[in-house]
């Protein structure tokens, strides 16, 4: 009796998964076959390396510290006039080769929110080291307000909260364009509205952002460093970017090599080791 039923249970079960595997099948299928693709699933691309990539790339990749402080300036430059960087501080800016003296006079050069010290009201003072750098709005109601009812985002991490962030940051600063007739056409309702903006490497091909970055003098790059073109300073503000979500990147791929080099020394003497102890008792064996 018990046989017969764990055989039935067993059963049971089969046809259980059974059922479930096909109707995850049909499901898969059906979706597949039937389901249009959508305006983002046919015209959303891809983000992609500047021509070169960054110098940070690969297990062997290393900051451009020139690179990083032209990405600062872009940031200062164009990118704070709306977006934050909130996890950052001023004395940070020394690892980017700064030195101190201009370390504090990068913060004097930030208004920064502050408390009168004989009123006790809000007020606004020059910025020091160990502040973070200013949001550029009040509140969100004003950030809204100023941006077609869309929060700026705060930069800090957002290489590192996008997938493949740095490049992500590059393809979009640099992929604004004219959104493509066969678009409009094939997805009427996929039309970029009034006060939007087409790129095909944001997730839903248009937002509230305006091309931000131009080459009629926007920046001024100081005499030794590339001509700052659409293109380069795309590049260097994604860098600096990198950096500030992850400053220490290229210290933990140092310390990484070093780790890798000590187990490698050490699996060499433990086998060393090993030889070394077990060798008398072989020859005595034989």
């Amino acid at each position: 009796m018990t046989r017969i039923i764990s055989i039935i249970v067993g059963l049971g079960f089969s046809l259980v998964v059974l059922l479930a595997f096909v109707t995850g099948a049909y499901t898969v299928i059906s979706e597949g076959q039937f389901k249009p693709a959508s305006a983002e699933e046919e015209f959303h691309l891809a983000a992609h390396s500047p021509e070169g990539g960054f110098s940070f790339d690969g297990p062997l990749g290393t900051w451009d510290k020139q690179q990083l402080q032209r990405g600062y300036q872009v940031y200062k430059e164009v990118c704070a006039a709306c977006h934050s960087l909130k996890f950052v501080a001023f004395r940070d800016l020394a690892a980017l080769g700064y030195e101190e003296g201009q370390v504090k006079a990068e913060a004097a050069s930030w208004t920064v929110p502050g408390v009168d010290p004989n009123t006790g009201e809000a007020t606004t003072r020059p910025g020091l080291t160990t502040d973070k750098f200013p949001s550029p709005y009040p509140n969100e109601i004003a950030a809204r307000a100023a941006n077609n009812n869309a929060i700026p985002p705060d930069l800090s991490l957002i290489t590192k909260a996008r997938h493949d962030g740095s490049n992500y940051v590059y393809s979009l600063l640099t992929g604004f364009q004219a959104q493509p007739a066969e678009l409009v056409k094939k997805f009427p309702d996929a039309k970029t509205g009034a006060g939007l903006h087409y790129n095909p490497y944001f997730a839903n091909l248009n937002l509230a952002m305006a091309p931000p970055l131009s080459a009629d003098g926007q920046v001024t790059y100081a005499e030794g460093n590339p001509e700052p073109t659409i293109s380069q300073m795309a590049e260097d503000v994604s860098a600096f970017l990198t950096w500030t979500a992850e400053p220490s990147m290229v210290k933990r791929k140092q310390t990484g090599w070093a780790v890798l080099g000590f187990l490698l020394f050490a699996t060499v003497l433990a086998y060393l080791s090993k030889k070394q102890i077990w060798s008398s008792l072989k020859t005595r064996e034989d």
